[in-house]
């Protein structure tokens, strides 16, 4: 059993990050920052190719980090891979000793570095979730017997920001249903917002990590207001950032106020720092969320 199943397993608060693989094959920087997290997050998500921009594949990222004593979570897109390829990319996760892995479907293409490739979407999030956990049951898609069976902690995405959030939340039901054992959230702006999306899904059992992504301008602001569905930003946060003398400073309020505030309504984090994150510590201390 993988450590995050246990810390979701004991009702512990979770505290989870993500690290993007490098565009190259320096991985330096990346053992820095999962080193000096360590102790203060539970596991890394490693992303898949993160806003469709080409980096390095996930899986040997993830396989590296665990080698180093770290707690991975494989990031898989359905942008990228047809049904065979996700399967048998879960199998060879699992060889390597990954059990984690979350699911998603990932930024189109032509938002990314490469806007030519053509796009795969073969299956839902909540198709593969269906497969990774038959494939636990010993057989894959098409009903075709395996020579051992693999051991998953499955997640997927939630956006408490969703226009129709009934519908946002009947996809969670589907997902939970097909083998969802937790959730990583769009990041959370509106606390009051979250708090209706909370109440929505109490009742479903599920382990919802809101996401923090600590605002760093108010370019990056806006950005986010007209490029990622989900996501407001209240333009008295943009003021404030914008005018701030010490922007890291004000970062790390804005981030530690919200997490805070949705810290009762949710049974965990998933903090997005895009290369902040060493400020993680001082955004959940300030938070009031302890480590042991």
């Amino acid at each position: 059993m993988s450590h995050l199943s246990d810390v979701i397993e004991s009702g512990r608060f979770v505290i989870t990050s993500e690290l993007n693989p490098p565009k190259g094959t320096d991985l330096v920087p990346l053992y820095e920052k999962a080193d000096s997290l360590k102790g203060a997050v539970d596991a890394f998500n490693l992303t898949d190719s993160h806003a469709a921009h080409m980096a390095m594949a996930p899986m040997a990222a993830a396989h590296l980090l665990r080698q180093r004593g770290h707690e991975p979570i494989l990031q898989l897109t359905t942008r990228d891979r047809n049904r065979i390829a996700l399967q048998s990319d879960l199998l060879g996760a699992y060889a390597l000793g990954i059990e984690n892995v979350v699911f998603m479907g990932g930024d189109p293409p032509t938002a990314g570095d490469h806007p030519d490739a053509k796009p795969v979407f073969d299956v839902y999030t909540s198709i593969i979730l269906r497969a990774a956990r038959g494939m636990e049951g010993g057989h894959d898609m098409s009903g075709n017997e395996l020579h051992g069976n693999p051991r998953f902690c499955l997640g997927a995405v939630a956006n408490p920001g969703a226009e129709d959030l009934d519908e946002e939340v009947r996809r969670m039901e589907e997902k939970l249903e097909a083998g969802a054992r937790f959730f990583q959230t769009q990041a959370v702006y509106e606390p009051a917002k979250f708090e209706r999306f909370a109440h929505k899904v109490n009742g479903l059992g599920a382990t919802v990590l809101a996401g923090i992504i600590p605002l760093k301008s108010a370019r990056m602001a806006r950005y986010m207001n007209t490029r990622v569905p989900g996501i407001h930003v209240p333009d008295k946060l943009i003021q404030r950032i914008d005018e701030a003398k010490d922007r890291r400073k004000v970062s790390i309020e804005i981030a530690s106020s919200i997490a805070s505030e949705v810290r009762d309504m949710c049974q965990g984090l998933h903090v997005m720092a895009i290369g902040w994150e060493d400020m993680i510590p001082e955004v959940l201390q300030a938070a009031g969320i302890k480590r042991d």
